[in-house]
């Protein structure tokens, strides 16, 4: 399997908050298109300085992380970020990687919007068993490996 992008929209969500207040016009809402790397092995989202400096997401907290090179590197963790793609949207916090970092969606955002990754298109997609709407996960199934009918189709195309 290739390296996978998706076109993702960050919204600066304390601007989101600032419309509903009827404090901000949604047209002066902070937000960007990125086309992000689709990390499966990576926690969270990742951001880098340029999109952090153009949606000014308020800093959090400082966080140590470690980068696929294996170095450790210092980073702002911030938010609130609201991230959508097709019929789907979460809200979470981001690590703000050093310089042009290349942007990554992470397996926790992943979860929240229930999506995933197809593996012989090479694609992120709506989850098959419930393309309309998001399903949360509220607990650990029994079984190891207990896929969906339209799953076990995916898997079997690979």
């Amino acid at each position: 399997m290739g390296l996978v992008y998706a076109d993702i929209e960050l919204i600066n969500g304390d601007d989101l908050a600032y419309v509903r207040r009827g404090d901000m016009d949604l047209d002066e809402v902070r937000r960007i298109h990125v086309n992000i790397l689709v990390d499966t092995g990576s926690i969270s989202l990742a951001i880098n300085e340029n999109i952090q400096e153009y949606l000014q997401f308020p800093v959090l907290e400082k966080r140590k992380a470690q980068l696929a090179n294996g170095h450790i590197v210092e980073c702002d963790v911030v938010g609130p970020v609201e991230l959508r793609f097709k019929n789907r949207q979460c809200t979470c916090r981001a690590m703000v990687l050093p310089g042009d970092s290349e942007p990554l969606l992470g397996a926790i955002p992943m979860e929240d919007m229930d999506v995933l990754v197809h593996p012989k298109r090479n694609e992120l997609i709506l989850h098959p068993d419930h393309p309309n709407f998001a399903v949360m996960k509220m607990k650990k199934q029994v079984s190891a490996l207990r896929y969906s009918r339209a799953s076990k189709a995916i898997l079997k195309e690979y």
